[in-house]
């Protein structure tokens, strides 16, 4: 949500289920978006997105990530896909590059590379993303630092700078913005053998014009039931 130049409102409920093969793992999602504009459009709409993702282990030392998302509402983009590729290195580093694609009534690419590390409890990112614009590339990087408070129970800190955004729900008006900073918050807990919980809070201070600032917040909430005894 924001309030500058207009308020805006924009909410997206997921419903999806996931299986471990021995290939690796597949997701199938639902998405339910609704959005509430104001003045001067005063707009409320809905939108549905049906969305696809696999990450498969290639090799010892490789593995993944597809997705294909459709949607024939006017606030999803059309068409998602995005293609990523990891390879593992020695001392617990991993570097990825791929691609994210986007299709409102244009095609939209950002490219991605990374370099992750594990030390001890902690996993640290350093991620770019290019965006490919007619005026040429604009640019963003994001810092990543988590802490495992046990097995599978984390709490990570994102920092992010620049143009091109990382959320998996663009609308194009993010996609439009000028630049951004932004901090966020996630914290992930393993309640039982049966129930996850995952809870997420952030802050951008966004530039969406020539010297005109906005103060953008965003919250995320969610249940994960697993089947029988999670690994």
């Amino acid at each position: 949500t924001y309030s500058e130049p207009y308020d805006r409102f924009w909410q997206v409920f997921s419903l999806g289920a996931g299986h471990r093969f021995s290939w690796g793992t597949a997701v199938a999602t639902v998405n339910y978006g609704r959005i509430n504009l104001g003045s001067p459009s005063d707009t409320e709409g809905s939108d549905f997105q049906f969305a696809a993702e696999a990450w498969p282990e290639l090799t010892r030392n490789n593995y993944a990530y597809m997705a294909y998302a459709y949607s024939d509402g006017p606030w999803f983009p059309h068409h998602r896909a995005a293609f990523e590729l990891w390879q593992t290195l020695p001392a617990g580093f991993a570097v990825s590059a791929g691609v994210n694609y986007y299709y409102f009534d244009h095609s939209i690419f950002l490219g991605t590379v990374s370099l992750e590390k594990y030390l001890s409890r902690y996993w640290f990112s350093g991620r770019a993303y290019f965006h490919f614009k007619d005026i040429g590339v604009t640019t963003s990087f994001f810092l990543n630092a988590r802490r495992y408070l046990g097995t599978t129970d984390y709490i990570q800190l994102t920092l992010g700078t620049g143009t091109a955004p990382d959320e998996p729900y663009d609308i194009i008006t993010d996609l439009n913005r000028q630049k951004a900073s932004s901090v966020r918050l996630t914290w992930f807990n393993q309640l039982n053998s049966w129930w996850s919980f995952r809870l997420g809070a952030g802050y951008s201070y966004e530039k969406y014009a020539a010297s005109s600032y906005r103060n953008r917040f965003e919250g995320s909430i969610g249940l994960i039931r697993g089947i029988g005894r999670l690994k």
